[in-house]
């Protein structure tokens, strides 16, 4: 489905609803694609210019994921596979989306592709798996909140998502983001990435802010994963297979990105950043580079003594990581661990970061 906007105004008060039929998205004659990273299927999308779509909070999109979820307890997972994303914002000019509500996305909930000067307020993503069968169990991978790609001055105000994976995703050649008063229940967290999956394309992540943001462990029976509170990933510099499942080899570069007023709730890791995903033995090293990173005014709980870990590619490098009013605590008893390779500098640590374990 696509609406095409231009100068509008849309007022909606209940939800779209897909219908669960698995093997009809399966079928690639099926599925509508706009988005081009990883070749990635579309449900809803809209597309057009200086628009508003309110749900004032009570309307939105019943994505009927349960059944998608435990279809994949017993199936193989790809990337491209079919499953839809539920809300695509595709090559937009200047849009709002107001108190939106995604209930059981069967994958990303929302994409923002080649689009600039959107604003999303007020959403509420609820990926939550209410089969007691797999109870304390991860079944909704795939989940993210959101994915922005290509795209230019996206906000994000005012999000409460619950997921079983990135709470937030920052993907490639997203520029002037801002994200305020985020509220991350489960999953793996805030992350930057996956970047350098392509080879023959660069990805830069450029001028990011992010601030007042929640990072809150479920009851295991709900969702046992609360993995990172933000991460920052990318492909190595090998290439192993082809897009969407494989890749790797694509440069670019990570600059000027600052999270502050951070409140973390027994989280596994609460700062990683690695750059081997999709990496086999002996593969050559990222060329992609990150940059101009501040962590300020983080507080709450780790789950591990792990408390910082970054690692950077030996081709590539970190310039500055700087941190200011970190108290993260581990663990009682566990003396904090903090991990840094191959960074330039480091900044306002309490403690030394070392380039081993």
């Amino acid at each position: 489905m696509t609406w095409d906007l231009n100068n509008a105004s849309v007022d909606l008060y209940g939800y779209l609803s897909f219908k669960p039929d698995i093997q009809y998205w399966l079928n690639p004659e099926n599925t509508y694609r706009v988005v081009f990273i990883q070749n990635q299927a579309s449900w809803f999308v809209v597309t057009g210019s200086d628009f508003e779509i309110d749900a004032h909070g009570i309307g939105g999109i019943q994505g009927n994921g349960q059944s998608w979820w435990i279809y994949y307890t017993n199936h193989t997972k790809a990337d491209g596979d079919g499953r839809p994303i539920s809300l695509t914002v595709y090559q937009t000019k200047r849009a709002t989306i107001r108190g939106f509500r995604i209930e059981k996305p069967p994958f990303w909930a929302h994409t923002v592709a080649e689009s600039r000067e959107i604003l999303y307020d007020g959403i509420f993503v609820n990926a939550t798996n209410e089969d007691p069968a797999f109870s304390g169990k991860n079944i909704v991978p795939n989940t993210d909140g959101i994915n922005t790609y290509r795209s230019n001055g996206v906000t994000m105000l005012n999000w409460d998502i619950t997921c079983g994976d990135d709470c937030l995703a920052i993907k490639g050649n997203s520029t002037n983001i801002f994200a305020r008063n985020i509220t991350c229940r489960g999953g793996n967290g805030i992350a930057f990435g996956s970047l350098g999956q392509y080879a023959n394309l660069t990805d830069n992540v450029l001028n990011v802010e992010m601030e007042d943001l929640k990072f809150i462990r479920l009851d295991s029976k709900t969702q046992p994963n609360m993995v990172n509170g933000v991460y920052l990933k990318s492909w190595d510099g090998s290439i192993n297979g082809q897009p969407p499942t494989g890749g790797g080899g694509g440069k670019g570069r990570v600059d000027n990105i600052t999270v502050k007023d951070v409140q973390l709730d027994r989280v596994n890791a609460p700062i990683h950043l690695y750059q081997t995903n999709g990496a086999h033995s002996g593969d050559a090293p990222s060329q992609l580079k990150f940059g101009a990173l501040q962590f300020l005014n983080w507080n709450g709980t780790a789950a591990t003594n792990k408390i910082v870990d970054i690692e950077c590619s030996s081709a590539a490098g970190c310039g500055t990581v700087s941190f200011e009013n970190f108290a993260v605590a581990g663990p009682a008893g566990q003396a904090p661990r903090y991990i840094c390779q191959n960074v330039e500098q480091v900044v306002g640590l309490a403690a030394p970061c070392n380039a081993t374990g």
